[in-house]
């Protein structure tokens, strides 16, 4: 899947919208009764951008981010204010975070991952400078990160029965949900941008 390793420059999301949605299929049956599922097992963010772009300046800066993505073709990060820590937001980043996993005496790459109660969200792009990692408790230094796909790799395998924890920022994958980008000029330096759709991709 062709994804571009860049982020959608902060400014340009200030004002943006969005959440994450999920599928439900609901039967209704004869009795009244329903039957629910979900062929989902994580739920799928989706965003509008521009809101906040007003000079030209950043009308252009947004217009020439569209291109370069190709319209809908390339996916890129984004950085969702809501929602881009391994705590909260306002939390400062703690190597505690996070449980990745359980040591096995010969396992050394784990996923990075946040937990939305039961629910488990695979990270998949970290932001690479930001990664803390603790072994049973115990912050080290022995790791590498893959920005790209989120797995920490230790540098020796931790013990057995070991707990693997990690904090980290984190963007959210996403793609522009459009293939074309509408702009209003309301003034001789002013502009405005037809708010851009963005969805979160699998990667």
């Amino acid at each position: 899947m062709p994804f571009h390793e860049v982020r959608l420059p902060a400014r340009l999301a200030f004002g943006s919208t969005g959440g994450v949605e999920r599928r439900t299929e609901v039967v209704t049956l004869a009795s009244g009764y329903e039957r629910r599922a979900t062929p989902w097992a994580h739920g799928r963010r989706r965003y509008l951008i521009g809101a906040g772009v007003r000079s030209l300046d950043e009308v252009a800066v947004l217009v020439a981010f569209f291109e370069a993505r190709r319209g809908r073709l390339h996916g890129f990060r984004f950085k969702d204010f809501a929602d881009f820590r391994s705590g909260a937001p306002s939390a400062a980043i703690s190597p505690l975070d996070q449980m990745l996993g359980v040591g096995d005496g010969d396992r050394v790459s784990f996923q990075l991952i946040k937990r939305y109660g039961d629910v488990e969200r695979p990270i998949r792009k970290p932001v690479e400078d930001t990664v803390r990692v603790a072994v049973a408790g115990v912050e080290t230094e022995a790791f590498a990160v893959d920005a790209a796909t989120g797995i920490v790799t230790l540098a020796a395998a931790a013990p057995e029965d070991a707990v693997i924890t990690a904090g980290f920022a984190f963007d959210t994958p996403v793609r522009f949900d459009t293939d074309r980008i509408d702009v209003s000029l309301e003034s001789f330096e002013a502009g405005r941008v037809v708010a851009a759709p963005l969805i979160e991709i699998r990667v």
